[in-house]
């Protein structure tokens, strides 16, 4: 097998139908009136907002836009903006800046340099308003994380990879890119660099070190049990960077699974209950 940009093209127009009949079934057997989703104005949260206006009508997805003051930028609320015109969605915007602060000030141990930390009561905040509107409004929460970053671990445990759904979660940071273009998002905006805004002037190439075009192909032979030899040997970069990727994905595991329980009974929630409900 050769890593190639081409071993990464898939067919779009397929994936388009395939994840919009997932979205479609899925708010019909859960009885729901619609999507509720975070809108940032970058390409992961786009490429499902425009998925689930197609699959379920933009009049039943509504997109959340939440600012803060520390890590506002009007670009991407014009960006959101822009998704919301193209795909015909409900909107609502809610400043964070005050609960946040009300986090900030509730919590003794806080401390304003531990950016780490401070940035995670951010995306769990936006959890709390996505899952209120959830709840009032009968809606089911779409995720918007991606593969490549959800094998990395880049996300906020309980914060943004909290959802009942998460349509994209197949497909790398470059596959999303290209079907969003497929689904009419602008270019500018499907290629525009990524961030969490967890903090000002965040870039997740940056902290990841690595650009996404070479981790996807990284990923995607890890993924297939190529050894990191011979994807380094294929890729021309060093082996240390193929080991890092590896030993990151390993490393963030229980991020990506439910809380691990001891077995003490003849059947556990979670692990066990996994048969059709009229066989219990």
């Amino acid at each position: 097998m050769k890593l190639t940009p081409s071993v990464l093209t898939i067919d779009f127009s397929e994936t388009q139908t395939r994840i919009c009949r997932f979205i479609k079934e899925y708010v019909k057997n859960a009885g729901a009136k619609g999507i509720v989703l975070g809108l940032s104005g970058g390409v992961d949260s786009t490429a499902v907002a425009a998925l689930s206006s197609l699959a379920i009508g933009g009049e039943n997805v509504l997109a959340l836009l939440l600012p803060e003051q520390e890590t506002f930028k009007q670009k991407d609320i014009d960006d959101a903006k822009t998704v919301v015109e193209i795909f015909h969605l409900q909107t609502v915007t809610a400043d964070m800046t005050e609960v946040l602060d009300g986090f900030y000030r509730s919590i003794p141990a806080y401390k304003e340099t531990d950016r780490l930390c401070k940035g995670n009561i951010k995306a769990r905040t936006r959890m709390v308003f996505l899952y209120y509107y959830a709840n009032s409004q009968a809606r089911i929460v779409a995720g918007t994380s991606d593969k490549s970053e959800s094998y990395m671990g880049y996300f906020t445990k309980w914060g943004d990879a909290a959802s009942d759904i998460t349509p994209i979660i197949d497909l790398y940071k470059t596959q999303v890119r290209r079907l969003a273009v497929h689904l009419g998002v602008p270019e500018e905006l499907a290629m525009k660099p990524a961030t969490p805004s967890l903090w000002p002037n965040q870039l997740a190439e940056s902290e990841l070190e690595i650009k996404y075009e070479t981790l996807d192909l990284i990923l995607y032979g890890l993924e297939r049990f190529m050894k990191p030899q011979e994807i380094t040997e294929q890729l021309g970069i060093e082996e240390a960077i193929v080991n890092r990727v590896q030993n990151r994905i390993l490393a963030t595991e229980h991020k990506r699974r439910m809380p691990l329980s001891p077995k003490l009974g003849f059947r556990t929630p979670g692990n066990d209950f996994r048969v059709p409900r009229h066989s219990y």
